[in-house]
């Protein structure tokens, strides 16, 4: 079994993903190997809370243009997890 921490990378803050913490729904940058059985079993391992569902989706990277030269950022997966009623996680927390 993989690592959780290589499972998960980072947590995704944005405007829409702060709106969704209110629903239980996290949202996190994610291995692009990783499934969804996988990213619920790190997400539970990490931060001891039940998960009842993963979304997974892909963000295609930009196109970056520098003088004559045409570069793409790489394409990364987020998921969206969803949490049992009544729990969240403290990491997204803000007061």
């Amino acid at each position: 079994m993989k690592d959780p921490h290589d499972i998960l990378i980072r947590p995704v803050i944005t405007e829409e993903s702060t709106d969704r913490m209110a629903l239980g729904q996290y949202t996190f940058e994610v291995a692009p190997d990783a499934n969804k059985i996988e990213i619920r079993q790190a997400v539970e391992a990490i931060f001891r809370v039940h998960v009842t569902k993963v979304n997974t989706m892909w963000d295609r990277g930009k196109t970056r243009r520098r003088g004559g030269k045409v570069t793409r950022e790489p394409d990364r997966k987020r998921a969206i997890v969803s949490l049992k009623p009544g729990e969240s996680i403290e990491l997204f927390e803000t007061r």
